[in-house]
């Protein structure tokens, strides 16, 4: 019976999948399945994968298709996973040795979200940075949240958390399709929905810091749809909140969230694209959702109520 499911979303990434692949077979045992996607790839990653699948074909599972985007990828990834659990890895990172040692005992105490630490790296594996954060013992989705929300800079991504499968299934929630930013979209919902979830004093996962990968290629063009795309996750996280019975501070919290990272969004407009996603801000109003808890936290509510413009000039 398979425990384990990592998804493996692979594109364009061969100079660096070795690397990825090598930090995960070692750590699979008969209750781990490693399942590689190639979304339709035009560099050598086909040749890499077929390589270790023919090695690995009781751990491996490969499935290739055509371009369609990190979203769907894992999306197929989830469904195609018979894991009870999930982790997720992007094909230009990797896993420290013996993370899935460290998460076996949380599985085993079925546990529905664990979350790890993460170290940015260089090509060398020299590391850059160590992302630190809050850590905690069982607690339900709400606390975590609440908790995680002021005091952790890394709540989005998906590869730093250990899933229950069933959290995606049984509450019909998926990366949303044709947008960017979806795991700000999605994992805080995710997080909402978790009966029992720990974080970890483990820095697990490799963050390969360069300039040609899945997730960090970008332009001004992208810039905008990115703008555009954190209002339909913000719209859709309302949507799901309105639905779900939460207490009020973390209705409050999740909101406030929201709005912070999408404030901070703006900061990379142009000034003449500026004026378009304030008055997405105003017609939404989101500003209500600030939460003030300091002198200098009000004087900033009160630069934004009066001109947003003037508040994104600030440091």
């Amino acid at each position: 019976m398979i425990k384990l499911s990592i998804i493996v979303p692979v594109y364009n990434t061969g100079k660096y999948l070795k690397k990825c692949l090598d930090s995960l077979v070692p750590q699979a045992n008969q209750e781990t399945e490693i399942l590689v996607i190639n979304d339709g790839s035009k560099d050598n990653s086909e040749e890499i994968i077929q390589k270790y699948k023919q090695q690995n074909p009781s751990i491996i599972k490969y499935y290739k298709k055509q371009n369609t985007g990190i979203a769907d990828t894992r999306n197929i990834g989830i469904t195609k996973a018979t894991g009870k659990y999930i982790l997720f890895v992007d094909s230009d990172d990797y896993i420290k040795e013996n993370l899935i040692q460290e998460l076996e005992k949380y599985m085993s105490q079925d546990i529905d979200i664990v979350k790890f630490k993460l170290e940015k790296v260089n090509g060398n594996g020299e590391i850059l940075e160590r992302i630190d954060g809050p850590i905690f013992d069982k607690v339900d989705g709400q606390t975590a949240f609440n908790i995680l929300a002021f005091s952790d800079v890394l709540i989005d991504s998906p590869c730093v958390y250990l899933f229950k499968k069933e959290l995606f299934e049984k509450n019909k929630l998926k990366f949303k399709l044709n947008t960017e930013h979806e795991d700000f979209g999605l994992i805080p919902l995710i997080i909402l929905k978790a009966k029992e979830m720990v974080s970890i004093n483990t820095y697990g996962y490799c963050y390969l810091q360069t300039t040609n990968s899945i997730t960090r290629n970008e332009n001004y063009e992208k810039t905008i749809k990115k703008v555009n795309d954190v209002f339909i996750h913000y719209d859709t996280m309302i949507k799901f909140i309105e639905k779900e019975s939460l207490n009020s501070k973390t209705k409050k919290n999740i909101k406030t969230y929201y709005t912070n990272a999408i404030i901070l969004k703006l900061k990379e407009l142009k000034r003449q694209d500026l004026d378009t996603y304030i008055k997405e801000i105003r017609k939404r109003k989101m500003i209500k959702n600030i939460q003030v808890h300091s002198m200098k936290q009000l004087i900033k509510k009160i630069i934004l109520l009066l001109n947003i413009r003037w508040y994104l000039k600030l440091k």
